[in-house]
């Protein structure tokens, strides 16, 4: 597998990307009205807050009235010192569709979220006709315009990730903290995480992206992930 390194651009003339982007070229100009801080403490103002001590009630009432029930559900987390994964879920209470762990720590994720705009591309290294486009197991990975390496998408979770969503089977949205073994706590960190519900646009069977729904129509970060697959 190639190494994992950095590249100053991203390959925007794809069209299969470029088409996709469109999709918020109106929306991107608009401004925050946020102050102070970056990254995850943008997420975590905009979302409410789970930490291992507060019940999930909040969370588990009625449904907010942005939020489809066909929406589709992502979940970025990681330990504070480690890398992130990414969990895309068509349903909470059911194993991810999609899971990968990014070729990014979390203070690099941290800094690149400051930005209020954040796009996560994935483009496919394999190609198969036969298979669905998150099927796909090999993907370089970019982030806002510059590639940060190379994922092999998950056939198992660990017990890392399991663990993490058995804890949020429950949970639409939110941001916080999870419970972790001892161990890891030493040596890596807290857990933390990041779950929104995403609207799902599909361009062809060779690209999708994923549109953050803010809560309420709150103005905040935006963040969009993009799946693509060169013919």
């Amino acid at each position: 597998m190639p190494s994992v390194h950095s590249s100053p651009c991203y390959p925007m003339e794809n069209p299969a990307l470029a088409s996709l982007l469109r999709h918020t070229t109106g929306e991107s100009k608009r401004s925050s009205k946020f102050s102070g801080g970056g990254g995850l403490l943008k997420m975590f103002k905009l979302f409410p807050m789970l930490t291992s001590g507060c019940k999930m009630v909040a969370l588990l009432g009625r449904p907010r009235k942005m939020l489809k029930d066909s929406a589709t559900t992502g979940t970025i987390f990681g330990y504070r010192k480690g890398r992130v994964s990414l969990a895309i879920q068509e349903d909470t209470r059911q194993m991810p569709i999609f899971l990968i762990e990014l070729p990014m720590l979390a203070s690099a994720l941290n800094k690149e979220m400051a930005s209020d705009i954040m796009r996560i591309a994935l483009e496919s290294e394999t190609k198969s006709s036969k298979k669905k486009l998150m099927e796909e197991f090999v993907w370089a990975v970019y982030c806002n315009g510059r590639k940060v390496g190379y994922s092999i998408r998950r056939k198992q979770m660990s017990d890392d990730e399991l663990h993490v969503m058995q804890h949020l089977r429950g949970v639409s949205m939110g941001a916080g903290v999870l419970p972790t073994a001892s161990d890891h706590k030493d040596c890596d960190g807290e857990m933390t995480y990041m779950r929104a519900r995403f609207e799902r646009v599909v361009g062809s069977k060779d690209s999708e992206a994923l549109y953050m729904i803010n809560p309420d129509g709150a103005q905040g970060p935006e963040l969009s992930i993009f799946f693509v697959r060169p013919h």
